[in-house]
């Protein structure tokens, strides 16, 4: 077989499994079934492509816009990779798409160019995906058919359900962005279809567009080879981009810790040595010294730890542990020089900070919420 045949393959293949494990994975989040683990039926599956369809739409957009503008410079890329997750329950059927350069990118211009073409394409389609959501919100009886538990409370279920719910109830809650507040003051008609934030995935439209900001935001954060590495790479410079990276890391990963552990957790003599191991291999990706990591390590930790014995109830969000260790060992923090540093123009810099305002828009201090 010819090997750019076979290379076709991959990528369509890739695609397609992602397809069918985003749209299983949908139906999970809309109404509570999956495939091969509860009654299914192919009314199912369709069910699911209203929130597949919509969410691969915006990645690929994305990873077009990354492949096109590549492709407009000569510089050498692949074709977007699609990541399928399994569609098990929890899971949202996938880890996103890349595309991989080829070749060694040798100017900030072509680095700016290709990094904040992907977001920017993306999140003008994740803005036309919430438009149709919140336009197209269904009666505030919809929740019924999801939870016909909840019907008993009529529309004041909301103040009722969720207050008595167990702990021994799995709740999940949307942390929603700047932009879904946005949308629910001003574009929606009836606030009385606004979903609460215990039942955004059974909106299918809202998730996957909320997903979508999620990835985008993430892929904007101003740290190393990440979209915003190289949007901010391309406004600053090599020298302040490097000072920045890292109060936005630092910040982040304190962030992220913060109440993790606290003087009240048991196991105290075990649980502080692995977690300061942890805030180690993180932060390795400063590329300083071993005692000189270990130093940040026990300063990012003590101080931490003294917030969680002042206020108690002070917490950030662990799910962006795992996260902060991706970027900080393995993608890193700075972003290599270029051999060409010209200066760029006003209309790129214009682009470059709005990209910046997206980041903060579409970012989510607490995306899920699992209590």
């Amino acid at each position: 077989m010819n090997k750019n045949v076979r290379t076709y393959l991959i990528h369509l293949s890739l695609f397609v499994i992602t397809f069918f494990t985003t749209t299983i994975a949908g139906e999970w989040w809309i109404h509570g079934k999956i495939w091969l683990l509860t009654d299914y039926s192919w009314a199912d599956f369709s069910h699911g492509l209203k929130y597949s369809v919509p969410l691969l739409l915006i990645l690929t957009v994305h990873e077009f816009g990354h492949y096109f503008t590549a492709r407009y410079h000569k510089v050498k890329t692949t074709l977007p990779y699609y990541i399928p997750l399994p569609p098990l329950p929890g899971f949202i059927g996938t880890m996103g798409a890349l595309i991989r350069i080829k070749e060694h990118v040798h100017s900030k211009k072509l680095h700016f160019d290709i990094g904040v073409a992907g977001p920017v394409a993306g999140f003008i389609i994740a803005l036309g995906v919430l438009y149709y959501g919140f336009t197209h919100l269904p009666e505030p009886e919809y929740i019924f058919e999801i939870h016909p538990e909840y019907e008993q409370y009529g529309a004041d279920y909301q103040e009722k359900v969720y207050q008595q719910q167990s702990d021994s109830v799995l709740s999940i809650s949307v942390g929603k962005p700047l932009l879904f507040l946005f949308f629910e003051k001003y574009v929606v008609e009836d606030p009385a279809r606004i979903p609460n934030a215990h039942e955004m995935m059974h909106y299918p439209w809202l998730f996957a567009g909320f997903l979508a900001l999620l990835f985008t935001a993430l892929n904007l954060m101003p740290i190393g080879q990440l979209d915003g590495g190289h949007v901010l790479y391309g406004l600053i410079g090599y020298k302040k981009h490097k000072k920045v990276a890292t109060v936005v890391f630092f910040a982040f990963l304190f962030y992220a810790g913060l109440g993790y552990i606290t003087p009240y957790d048991d196991n105290l003599f075990l649980s502080i040595p692995l977690y300061i191991l942890f805030l180690y291999i993180a932060l390795k990706g400063l590329r300083k010294g071993s005692m000189t990591t270990l130093m940040y390590a026990l300063i990012i930790f003590t101080t931490q730890f003294v917030i969680s014995l002042i206020e108690p109830t002070v917490q950030g969000y662990s799910g962006w542990l795992l996260f902060a260790v991706i970027v900080g060992r393995f993608l890193g923090i700075y972003h290599p020089p270029s051999l060409v540093e010209e200066p760029l123009d006003l209309k790129r810099k214009i682009i470059g900070w709005l990209a910046l305002v997206i980041f903060i828009i579409s970012f989510s201090p607490a995306p899920l919420i699992i209590s």
